[in-house]
């Protein structure tokens, strides 16, 4: 009964939640002195959106973290109902060392990271395209690789056992980052052809 009625409350607090505006434009120098951006919606824009449309229907959620020396950070989002039914779901990830952060920055943006996809994850959102005015000034800047995209390429070099650095050699950027969006597809493939040959 309680896992019916939080399904049921899910569902129709989905049904309200509106899709979230990438509110976050960010930028930094990559380690060879390069540059790279990219937008986002933050943890807070996210919380303003979803809080008071979960409250109305009896949900709420909270994070637990997992960071020990050496390993990746490990964060799971847990979303409960008033009945007592709840379900987590946890994401895993290396720390990130874009823009030259020291240990404490690493740890910190991964976990602000993983919470943000852990609950857009729980609640099933989607996130708008900002591009932060420059279509209706008619600038036509190429985009770089959304953070999520960023961490897809990660974990799938990871999964095949290819080296990052090599392969940031062999397509000549510095930091996965400062691959254009329209070579996403590209490098992804790029990443099979390599992995196919090697197998």
């Amino acid at each position: 009964q309680a896992r019916k009625a939080f399904d049921a409350a899910l569902a129709a607090a989905k049904a309200e939640i509106p899709v979230i505006t990438k509110n976050r434009q960010v930028g930094y120098e990559t380690k060879s002195g390069g540059k790279t951006s990219y937008q986002h919606e933050d943890l807070g824009e996210i919380a303003r959106t979803v809080d008071p449309i979960l409250a109305k229907h009896g949900l709420s959620y909270r994070f637990r973290t997992l960071s020990e020396v050496n390993q990746p950070v490990s964060v799971t989002c847990i979303v409960a109902h008033r009945d007592g039914h709840s379900e987590t779901n946890t994401l895993t990830a290396g720390r990130d060392d874009s823009g030259q952060k020291n240990l404490i920055q690493q740890i910190g943006s991964t976990i602000t990271y993983l919470q943000r996809y852990t609950l857009k994850a729980a609640l099933g959102l989607a996130a708008s395209q900002d591009d932060d005015g420059r279509s209706a000034q008619g600038q036509q800047e190429e985009q770089f690789i959304t953070e999520e995209q960023v961490m897809e390429l990660r974990e799938y070099l990871e999964s095949v056992g290819i080296d990052e650095s090599q392969f940031k050699g062999l397509i000549k950027v510095s930091d996965l980052s400062g691959i254009y969006a329209a070579k996403f597809q590209a490098a992804k493939d790029l990443i099979r052809q390599k992995a196919n040959r090697r197998g």
